[in-house]
């Protein structure tokens, strides 16, 4: 990897209802797809730095992180993305952003392959941080 070579690092939050579904938001931007919450880094901030901004930013909400479940290389975007288990403070009430048309709690075996992969990995953490790539 060069200097001048783009390279992409995010950081997403697992957060789970007490039915054991998971958060997924509707981007407005690029293909709409539902995603995990989280985002990009800005320069200079830790990975766990940038999943609390960017929690509140998206959610209008403060996280909890409990624990780093993985880190997922994406060649297709030369990126990695760091996978959380968090949960809301207490009494926080979701307020989406601009960047977010929808939000909706999913059953795991309704994500996308690569989605289940990541989310399962975070709920059944063992203690070892576990990566791939996809």
């Amino acid at each position: 990897m060069s200097f001048h070579d783009l390279y992409r690092m995010s950081s997403h939050a697992v957060i789970t209802n007490t039915e054991k579904q998971v958060l997924l938001l509707k981007a407005t931007y690029a293909d709409a797809a539902w995603g995990l919450p989280g985002g990009g880094l800005d320069v200079g901030e830790t990975i766990h730095q940038a999943l609390i901004r960017e929690c509140k930013e998206e959610l209008g909400c403060d996280i909890e992180i409990l624990y780093l479940s993985g880190a997922y290389f994406h060649p297709t975007v030369h990126s990695h993305a760091f996978i959380f288990r968090c949960q809301f403070k207490q009494n926080q009430q979701i307020q989406l952003s601009h960047e977010h048309s929808a939000y909706q709690w999913f059953d795991v075996t309704e994500l996308s392959p690569v989605q289940q992969i990541r989310v399962q990995d975070c709920l059944t953490f063992n203690g070892e941080v576990r990566s791939q790539s996809f």
